[in-house]
């Protein structure tokens, strides 16, 4: 048997050290400029500019139009018809204005502007509000729900406290993902990033859920054996089916990912980040967070008592 519980020191080393990148961006992001997260316009505020060609036009080659004049954090989607695209960017006064149509125009021909607006700041902290704590609030129903289904295991509200704690990791990950995009790329946290993040979540939760249910069932069936056995025995009966779950999901990500263009890249990539980050905690964390617990030390113990003696110490 594969002793994957046992050797959780080094899963754990592992995931701290994907976390390093986001957790040092955020430190330096918010004393340098008040923001922990590199966040795009709909959050900090900015343009919003919905426009109509005689012809029809690919998003990626409007927002080049953009890039080429220095916006690089523009997004561009499709309206309506592929004739009509919406524009959002930094905001700008009315000859940097002028100047972008006159780009627009002698890249697509003639240009008929349908809607301009702006969006403030306070807007912008308003959306960034709601979703943190819309984030929070799904995460405690989470780890209640959790802990209220496997309350026919000794110390349920363990397994509630580990599905967050894998689920935190994971979206750490995808930030890390994206800080370091950020200093390359220049991407930024936009509504569609923020999608493909709470995606992440609800998949994360999925497998470890997986994973616990078949814990909860040989917790039962071998009370002879250890917790960390038992946790171990569960992993390797449940990877087979995790993994290949996942691998199909990613392999439709990957192919987005080349032949979806620019507009997507970045919202597949981090969704395709998170994923593996999720397959990746859901085998080798969620369950030996359990184990440490019940152990008292992240480092492995020879530990004896078997897992329905083992579990009954006080959470």
């Amino acid at each position: 048997m594969y002793h994957i519980v046992e050797k959780r020191n080094i899963w754990f080393t592992i995931s701290v050290v994907l976390m390093i990148p986001a957790i040092i961006y955020m430190a330096w992001s918010g004393i340098t400029r008040g923001q922990l997260l590199p966040l795009s316009i709909d959050y900090t505020g900015g343009s919003v500019w919905e426009v109509s060609f005689d012809q029809a036009v690919q998003p990626a080659a409007v927002r080049q139009v953009f890039v080429d004049a220095g916006y690089s954090d523009t997004t561009v989607f499709t309206v309506n018809d592929n004739s009509t695209v919406q524009i959002k960017f930094k905001p700008v006064d009315g000859d940097q204005k002028e100047a972008l149509r006159l780009a627009l125009e002698s890249n697509f021909g003639p240009v008929e502007e349908v809607t301009y607006r702006s969006l403030g700041p306070t807007i912008g902290r308003e959306v960034s509000q709601a979703a943190f704590f819309a984030v929070a609030a799904a995460s405690l129903l989470i780890m209640l729900y959790i802990a209220w289904a496997f309350r026919s295991v000794p110390h349920p509200f363990r397994y509630g406290v580990a599905a967050i704690a894998a689920l935190v990791h994971d979206v750490i990950v995808t930030l890390s993902f994206l800080c370091i995009m950020n200093l390359v790329a220049g991407w930024e946290l936009d509504a569609l990033t923020l999608t493909a993040i709470l995606t992440v979540i609800g998949y994360s939760v999925n497998d470890t859920v997986v994973v616990f249910d078949r814990l909860r069932e040989n917790l039962h069936r071998y009370r002879g054996e250890t917790f960390s056995v038992v946790a171990n025995r569960s992993i390797i009966e449940t990877a087979t089916r995790s993994i290949g779950t996942q691998i199909t999901v990613l392999l439709i990500l990957v192919a987005i990912l080349v032949l979806g263009g620019a507009t997507l890249q970045q919202f597949v990539a981090t969704m395709l980040v998170g994923f593996v980050s999720g397959m990746y905690s859901s085998v080798f964390n969620a369950a030996q967070i359990l184990a440490a617990w019940d152990e008292r030390s992240i480092f492995h113990r020879n530990n004896k008592r078997p897992a329905a003696q083992g579990t009954v110490a006080t959470a």
